[in-house]
């Protein structure tokens, strides 16, 4: 492939949020994510552009962090409807299924709707919503180091199965497109 080092893991995944103080109680009241970082700005270094914003980090244990970014006009992501709900998510680990069971409680707890526990057979998770509509997941992976090369060694074929025999694009978009192609 190349001579580079391979990337050593995440450091952060960013989202926008309808409200900083509301994202930061979730995380760090709810979930236990201490709120490690804060940049306040009025022009985004990368572009140039003149755009005041937050920019909050909540830290894992590992080091990595969750992101976001607050630009003071109460609006939260907006989800692509083309997408369903379930397909984009952000998911932390615990280490036992256990674990797993004790966060589905908490949140239930605390109001919100969990789904699951899901046993995926090499993870198993629950799914629920932060309060910018974002989908989150807690899993616990549940196999050891052989099944993870097993999957590891089957992957690219698996893959090229799908790759080979997947179903036709189900959008309205797609649906539109051959319509008007056989037209």
């Amino acid at each position: 492939m190349t001579n580079l080092k391979r990337i050593g893991g995440l450091h952060h995944y960013a989202y926008r949020c309808r409200n900083a103080e509301e994202t930061r109680s979730y995380y760090e009241d709810l979930l236990g994510l201490p709120l490690a970082h804060v940049i306040q700005a009025d022009e985004v270094p990368s572009t140039g552009a003149s755009n005041p914003y937050v920019h909050l980090f909540f830290e894992f244990n590992d080091g990595s962090y969750i992101a976001f970014f607050d630009l003071g006009d109460e609006t939260a992501c907006v989800p692509d409807p083309e997408t369903p709900s379930w397909v984009n998510h952000f998911a932390m680990h615990v280490e036992t299924v256990a674990e797993v069971g004790e966060w589905k409680r908490r949140l239930e707890d605390a109001g919100i709707e969990v789904v699951g526990v899901t046993d995926h057979e090499f993870v198993k998770s629950i799914y629920f919503f932060d309060p910018n509509g974002i989908r989150l997941e807690i899993t616990c992976e549940v196999i050891g180091e052989p099944e993870r090369q097993t999957h590891r060694d089957d992957a690219h074929a698996a893959l090229k199965a799908w790759t080979d025999t997947r179903p036709a694009p189900q959008t309205e978009y797609y649906r539109f497109k051959k319509e008007t192609l056989e037209a």
